[in-house]
């Protein structure tokens, strides 16, 4: 078997959020959905994640198509070990170890509510408004929001309020709330003026 090693470059990019560091690879990482794990127990489907946490200062872990956003705890600066995790990084993505080794599954945790309300939306059960809501997110929102290094998902609309679920830099941080009400609430109301009164994060 061969121990060639792949060509890979991790380089660090900071998020709107303080406490998220964006890991960005020049190749893709995972496919499908992003996945985010609030603790090593969570993290058991990606090897990754998992040795992510073993580094003390490690809070949370977010994997998407070509980058991991780390969230820390306050206990260390990110001048002190950026260098660190995207060195290991780097030669985990270069040595071809798995990134995901099994699917996500629901957890029984506090999460497990807004998880529910996201997966048991059936496309076809959406009306005409919802659908493009979820158009709007998934062509204007989701790309920039992913620059961050973060996620959303569409979570609901109700009495001419869109709900979401906010993941990885975009969870937690104090500027996401402001991006909501500014940029994808002024969106909404004008691609779908007198449908959209507010946004809100399920989660925020």
């Amino acid at each position: 078997m061969s121990t060639q090693k792949v060509p890979v470059e991790i380089y660090a990019e900071m998020t709107p959020n303080p406490a998220v560091m964006k890991f960005v690879a020049n190749r893709r990482l995972i496919e499908g959905d992003s996945v985010e794990f609030h603790n090593i127990e969570e993290a058991k489907p990606s090897p990754l994640a998992s040795q992510l946490f073993h580094f003390p200062f490690v809070k949370e872990v977010f994997v998407s198509t070509n980058f991991v956003a780390i969230s820390k705890f306050d206990i260390i600066e990110w001048d002190e070990v950026i260098h660190e995790i995207r060195g290991f990084i780097s030669e985990y993505v270069r040595d071809g170890k798995p990134i995901m080794t099994a699917p996500v599954e629901i957890k029984e945790t506090a999460q497990e509510t807004l998880s529910n309300i996201t997966e048991d939306i059936n496309p076809a059960d959406m009306g005409e408004v919802e659908t493009r809501i979820v158009e709007i997110l998934e062509e204007y929102v989701k790309p920039a929001v992913a620059q961050d290094g973060g996620n959303i998902r569409y979570a609901g609309y109700d009495n001419k309020i869109v709900k979401v679920q906010l993941q990885g830099a975009c969870s937690g941080c104090p500027s996401s709330t402001m991006t909501l009400k500014n940029g994808i609430l002024n969106l909404m109301q004008k691609m779908l003026p007198t449908l959209v009164d507010d946004v809100e994060a399920i989660n925020g």
